[in-house]
């Protein structure tokens, strides 16, 4: 049995026409430690991967696994060399076995001419791969029958069956639920005790202590080093990948009105929720929190009128709506920026300007077409209010970065004149100072007397931010935190998994 691996990094550049998008980066990954790598948008971590994976061939520097310089010209020559890596996007085939997605094109062969599958061999050797990464999951399931937590294991059993040397795993518990996230973790510490080395990307700082031994940070392509864990507090972190930066907490200058602005009663769509009320007061941030599949999502977009609803009552600024539809709540006062911003939130091949004005076409368009003289003032408008980092409000708005494209989603509906807001999980995927920016927008909001209702998977977030919390568990309102600055973020989690509420 070989040793643990060592993956050592000289001088690695990437250079694009105008930028460097990895710069002289240097660092060394021991096998038997995981390694979280972080840093902002854009900082160098996707170049880096790419270098690594054998995607994207780097400008100059070395790349040695166990003390040997290796060069990729493919990813096949990065795997023939050791390295595997595990991406966000999963690649599994859903009507296909687990058996079948690990060892999809090296099948073992029986009978004449090798060119039958031997189905057994195959199921056991899988069994064996998956027992040793101490995964519970039967090998002639389909991966359609598996949640998104189970498919996230079986894309890093899939990479382990190639018996890498270093493994990255790039945002892997960006769309897993908090136990589904646990049962991963356990499946990286399995990996640690293999020598595998590990390189684990991810935005989640809260995440990183039970299953990091070191932290390595990226600012604007460089190495800004290496810690251990135990020394990485969120302070340390955060200047390691912006310089000195305040993390801010919600301000005691923004206070609840008594006007009722949204009030929901007894809302209900089958087999999504059921029995839902509440009331929104002008001026409050209300969370929502809840496990993945509570319903949150599916509740926003039915008072938004995007899905649609089976009973209840919505009375929105003052006028009920039994029926409501997109068109019609917008008209009322409502905006939403929707989960997938990517698909639902943004045209990608449309210029920033032209994303920043859709949702209010009535007033900046001519006859329901764009018009870059009525738009240019009001993209310029929002581009300045919400600090979004562009060269040219002309250019394609999917060239800027997760952050970024939030803050285009944000103005396209604050271009309305909303009186509520609906932000559905709008952190996703950005970093740290790209999520304060996020919650800034939505303080100031609350300050001009707007109302939001905030959703996030990130628990921690919603304390950080809101007045006050709902808590969601299969389709309905289990619980209510009043008091978000005085609770431990262990109580809110227990309240979401149905364990207690108060």
């Amino acid at each position: 049995m070989m040793g643990p691996a060592k993956l050592e990094i000289s001088n690695l550049t990437k250079a694009y026409t105008g930028v460097l998008a990895l710069d002289d980066f240097s660092a060394d990954f021991d096998g038997g430690k995981v390694y979280a790598l972080l840093g902002k948008n854009g900082s160098g971590k996707s170049t880096f991967v790419k270098c690594l994976s054998g995607a994207v061939i780097p400008t100059s520097g070395e790349i040695r696994i166990d003390g040997v310089p290796v060069r990729f010209k493919g990813p096949a020559d990065a795997n023939a060399a050791g390295i595997a890596v595990v991406y966000q996007e999963l690649s599994l085939i859903l009507d296909f076995t687990v058996a079948e997605n690990i060892m999809l094109g090296r099948f073992p062969t029986i009978g004449p001419g090798n060119i039958t599958v031997d189905w057994k061999a195959t199921n056991a050797h899988v069994q064996d791969i998956l027992t040793s990464l101490k995964i519970d999951i039967p090998v002639t399931r389909k991966i359609s029958d598996l949640s998104v937590g189970q498919r996230q294991v079986i894309e890093i059993a899939k990479a382990m069956s190639l018996n890498p040397r270093v493994l990255l795993l790039d945002e892997p518990t960006s769309a897993l639920a908090r136990h589904e996230i646990n049962s991963l973790l356990e499946v990286v510490r399995s990996l640690r005790e293999k020598g595998v080395a590990i390189i684990f990307i991810t935005h989640k700082l809260n995440e990183i202590r039970g299953v990091a031994d070191y932290v390595t940070v990226l600012r604007d392509g460089r190495m800004v080093g290496t810690v251990p864990i135990d020394v990485a507090t969120p302070k340390v972190i955060v200047d390691m990948m912006f310089g000195e930066t305040t993390l801010k907490s919600r301000p005691a200058d923004l206070k609840v009105g008594e006007e009722i602005r949204l009030k929901v009663t007894g809302l209900k769509r089958k087999d999504k929720y059921e029995d839902i009320s509440f009331e929104l007061r002008a001026g409050e941030i209300l969370g929502i929190a809840g496990m993945l599949g509570a319903g949150r999502s599916e509740l926003l977009r039915g008072i938004f009128g995007a899905d649609a609803i089976d009973g209840g009552a919505i009375v929105l600024n003052g006028t009920e709506v039994r029926r409501p539809t997109v068109a019609r709540m917008k008209t009322l006062g409502l905006a939403m920026t929707m989960e997938n911003r990517k698909e639902e939130g943004l045209i990608q091949i449309m210029s920033i300007e032209d994303n920043l004005c859709l949702a209010s076409l009535d007033e900046v368009g001519q006859r329901g077409f764009l018009s870059h003289f009525l738009q240019a003032p009001v993209a310029e408008k929002w581009i300045g209010r919400l600090q979004i980092k562009v060269s040219d409000a002309l250019q394609e708005v999917q060239s800027l970065s997760g952050g970024n494209q939030q803050k285009v989603v944000v103005g396209n509906w604050l271009n309305t004149d909303p009186k509520v807001v609906f932000f559905d999980e709008p952190t996703r995927g950005i970093d740290i100072v790209a999520k304060q920016q996020i919650f800034q927008i939505m303080w100031d909001l609350s300050r001009r007397g707007l109302s939001v209702v905030f959703v996030s998977s990130e628990l921690e977030e919603l304390l950080e931010v809101c007045h006050r919390i709902l808590i969601m568990e299969a389709g309905r309102f289990i619980g209510e935190v009043r008091e978000p600055e005085n609770t431990p973020i262990e109580s809110l989690y227990a309240m979401c998994m149905g364990e207690t509420a108060k």
